[in-house]
């Protein structure tokens, strides 16, 4: 397996059949929180940059000369996404100085909504997805991770807020 395989697939993830998104999201999830153990919110915003960069790359090689700009064995995309899904769980923990597990919630709805953009494309994922190239491949998954990211910071305020104020 080549190098840009390794990468797009995610170490093969991305053949798991069925939903092979949902497969490359659930394993974003450990290992977004090592990258928070490990450094933090540093840590994991370098992490999406650099899945970024290499998954870009990466599908490049993978669709060249290919019809199909997107196949759905490449994940990689899924992993940068759901990693910024995740961005405002690593904040609060690292910011506060807390298990970023507490707030396993978070975790759920990142996860949740993430999947859930990332299906539905609406407004500029879709947009992205329809550019055809290696870089609407990562860009809409980019989008849709921080759709989810919005979703929940609007969740986490209506919980603490309005709910548990």
């Amino acid at each position: 397996m080549t190098l840009a395989k390794l990468i797009a697939t995610v170490l093969g993830v991305g053949y798991i059949r069925p939903a092979s998104g949902t497969w490359g999201s659930l394993v974003a999830l450990p290992w977004a929180w090592l990258l928070h153990v490990i450094g933090g919110l540093p840590l994991l915003i370098a992490g999406i940059v650099l899945t970024f960069g290499a998954g870009w790359w990466a599908t490049a090689r993978m669709t060249a000369g290919s019809a199909d700009h997107d196949p759905s064995e490449i994940v990689i995309d899924e992993v940068a996404g759901q990693w910024v899904a995740l961005l405002p769980l690593s904040y609060a923990s690292w910011t506060m100085g807390m298990n970023i597990l507490v707030m396993w919630p978070g975790w759920i709805a990142a996860f949740a909504l993430f999947r859930l953009f990332d299906i539905w494309k609406p407004l500029i994922i879709g947009w992205a997805d329809r550019r055809g190239d290696a870089l609407g491949v990562m860009l809409d998954d980019i989008f849709a991770g921080i759709f989810a990211l919005l979703g929940v910071i609007a969740l986490a305020v209506l919980y603490h807020v309005y709910l548990f104020a």
